[in-house]
């Protein structure tokens, strides 16, 4: 990786280069000036050069480049929170979140509803398929999370100019996933052969993955800016360009899947064409956004140290949620898919749905995340119990309501995937399914809220080592010998993922309870206590 990353702004003023805050706009006592930026507009002038701070030390600048800085910075004001966080602030900065996490779920939800019409192989494929196009990408994934809560406390801090880097960073960890991407496709044929698939799914998830992970690199680009504007507390653009991608992947799938307007009938393989085209066409929108959002008149140049410093702690967060999710995959690939397709369609069918729970719970926990991160970054750690218990009982009264749904309600809710061939099998599965995935609603509501707001404090070693031991240690060699030893069947399955999400939200919920994120310095030369 080059030192010099040169986009549409190359950085002349090496630490203090631009992020556009939202509050640009004046709001009254509380706005706050970009630290670092100078006097602001109608200071006196008592010199005709002046001191700029960098990474390489203090420059002086002629007094004509200090006006242009001067005047892109002061555009950068923002605003930072000076009151403790209440519900209606919690909601406000999460509902662009939680539609942005919603849209992600319909994109899912659509392939398994618009697939399930070609029988229970199709689901399966497509299903699975999504989810080991995602394990491929869960790491960068997981990576660019932290970009938010550098950005977060940044933003805290008054230093939006420092943000924006992260921005950038982020963008970096896309380019190495396209690479990655391409690097995998070719083993696609060799990987699935030997898993425990029938020959069917096996050939339409081979076609499957080679379209999806040509699209990687996007998909990735697309959550780093999100994350970037997140933590700036600017959860709108990135909800702008998922609904956008949201909507090109639904009327594609209607498009590639059936063959419709002239369009070839591609079945499964059509479902992950629609998704690749939409996720190149929402990056592509949102980078463009990105680019033209820069402050005029200052260039930038990426550091590799603080590239490095965002891996420092990112790595952690991507290792945290790839191990996790490898346990699921296989949980998915091994454990479920040995009791046959019927039993697999139905699993997929009934996570398709829980991430329609999970993904606004996840938003709601995302912006909580953002609040810790702006209270750490602003030195007012003694708000951040508060903001989490406040995130907590956002998330818990919406994953009850939903786990309520699921018990009233299962064989409404399976309907819509038990239909084709196999459909009677899948929804009496599927509907057992549902009621006892009821039991880890309120555990998932906790472990996310609390393993969110570490990740925004910079905590994301030890949540990736109890994540690890957990998933790995308990959870997949419990479900195997359940299920492949003891018969326990696919209600022996459900059960061990209820125990596994409460022993994570007991975990995270005990080192959170005692402090150790306090004493966690995220953003370079901030107090760690």
């Amino acid at each position: 990786m080059q030192r010099d990353v040169r986009g549409e702004e190359a950085l002349d003023v090496h630490a203090h280069a631009g992020a556009r805050g939202e509050g640009s706009r004046s709001r009254g006592s509380g706005r706050a000036r970009v630290r670092g930026a100078g006097a602001g507009r109608g200071a006196p002038r008592t010199s005709a050069a002046r001191p700029v701070c960098g990474l390489n030390g203090a420059r002086t600048l002629p007094e004509e480049q200090s006006d242009v800085l001067e005047a892109a910075v002061s555009d950068l004001a923002v605003d930072t929170p000076r009151q403790p966080a209440t519900l209606r602030t919690l909601l406000t900065l999460a509902w662009p979140v939680v539609v942005s996490r919603a849209s992600q779920t319909i994109i899912g939800l659509s392939d398994t509803l618009m697939v399930a019409q070609l029988g229970a192989a199709a689901i399966a494929a497509s299903a699975t398929g999504a989810v080991n196009t995602f394990t491929v990408m869960i790491l960068p994934m997981g990576v660019n999370f932290i970009v938010q809560s550098f950005a977060a406390q940044l933003f805290g801090k008054g230093d939006a100019v420092g943000a924006r880097r992260y921005g950038w960073y982020g963008l970096m960890v896309a380019v190495m996933t396209e690479l990655a991407c391409l690097a995998v496709w070719p083993l696609v044929d060799d990987v699935l052969e030997v898993l425990p698939y029938t020959p069917e799914v096996r050939d339409l998830m081979v076609g499957y993955l080679r379209i999806r992970l040509l699209s990687g690199g996007a998909a990735i680009g697309l959550e780093a800016l999100a994350e970037y504007y997140g933590g700036m507390g600017r959860t709108r653009p990135g909800m702008v360009f998922n609904v956008t991608a949201m909507v090109l992947n639904v009327f594609g799938n209607w498009l590639f899947i059936f063959g419709n307007l002239g369009a070839p009938a591609l079945g499964v393989s059509g479902s992950a064409l629609a998704s690749a085209i939409a996720s190149f066409v929402g990056f592509t929108g949102f980078f463009i956004y990105f680019l033209l959002d820069a402050p005029k008149g200052v260039r930038t140049r990426l550091s590799l140290a603080e590239f490095g410093r965002m891996l420092r702690f990112g790595l952690p967060s991507g290792f945290n949620w790839l191990f996790e999710f490898g346990a699921y995959v296989f949980f998915a690939n091994v454990v479920v898919a040995g009791l046959g397709t019927t039993t697999l369609a139905a699993m997929n069918s009934v996570m398709s749905l829980n991430s329609a729970s999970f993904m606004p719970a996840m938003g709601l926990a995302s912006a909580g995340a953002i609040l810790v991160g702006q209270a750490i970054g602003a030195q007012r750690k003694d708000e951040v119990p508060g903001v989490v218990k406040l995130t907590a009982k956002a998330t818990i009264t919406w994953q009850v309501s939903v786990g309520l749904l699921c018990v009233l309600f299962p064989s409404v809710l399976i309907a819509p995937f038990a239909r084709g061939e196999g459909g009677a099998e899948v929804a009496e599965m599927g509907a057992k399914m549902l009621m006892v995935s009821a039991g880890w609603q309120v555990f998932d509501a906790i472990g996310m809220t609390v393993a969110e707001a570490l990740r925004g404090a910079g905590d994301t070693f030890f949540p990736m080592m109890a994540r690890i031991a957990l998933a790995w240690l308990v959870f997949a060699p419990g479900s195997y010998v359940a299920v492949r030893y003891l018969h326990w069947g696919y209600v022996g399955a459900m059960v061990w993922l209820v125990a596994y999400l409460a022993m994570l939200a007991l975990v995270v919920f005990l080192r959170f309870r005692y402090g150790a994120w306090k004493h966690i310095a995220l953003v370079e030369g901030a107090p760690a206590h």
